[in-house]
């Protein structure tokens, strides 16, 4: 086997990635404080042609030099928005007809690999804090909550590392 040039990926320009058809799902950073994390997120989102990153709270906006390291320019193709309070960005996107799940450890979470997701809709996942996660309020206005199955001895997993596992498994379910 030879590994692949970057001219042999294939890939598309900023700008057709901006013209093409996105995933109907939208990632909300609830109050995610590091640069390297929302870096890796919107990279991620990019990947998976994400339709839109909401950044909430604390969590920083690009342009960034630090945010760039992880991101690599996808904080240029990637949409994003700014939305002070996570409840508000929720409850609008709820008004707009998504299916909003935080990704939290919660009483009744739907267990990432028992998830059924309808084609047809709009979803948007929320990613909470490094050390609180999601807020409660926050899940309180969600319509559910998605867990990923853990099976060591730690309780959770980073947020960016979380971030590609949900992103990567809705993508399979709504693609």
């Amino acid at each position: 086997m030879r590994k692949l040039s970057i001219t042999e990926l294939h890939r598309i320009s900023a700008e057709e990635f901006k013209q093409a058809r996105k995933l109907p799902l939208v990632v909300v950073l609830d109050n995610v404080r590091s640069l390297h994390n929302i870096g890796s997120v919107f990279r991620t989102a990019d990947a998976f042609r994400i339709e839109c990153i909401y950044l909430c709270g604390i969590t920083a906006c690009p342009p960034h030099p630090e945010m760039h390291k992880t991101a690599l320019g996808a904080e240029f193709t990637v949409s994003w928005q700014y939305v002070e309070n996570t409840v508000q960005a929720v409850d609008n996107l709820r008004a707009q007809g998504y299916v909003v799940y935080s990704v939290e450890q919660v009483e009744g979470s739907t267990m990432l690999d028992e998830l059924t997701l309808d084609p047809a809709r709009k979803y948007a996942v929320v990613l909470g804090n490094e050390v609180k996660g999601v807020q409660q309020e926050v899940v309180d206005h969600s319509d559910g909550c998605i867990e990923i199955p853990q099976y060591g001895t730690k309780h959770s997993l980073n947020v960016s590392v979380t971030a590609g596992i949900v992103m990567w498994d809705l993508f399979k379910l709504l693609r």
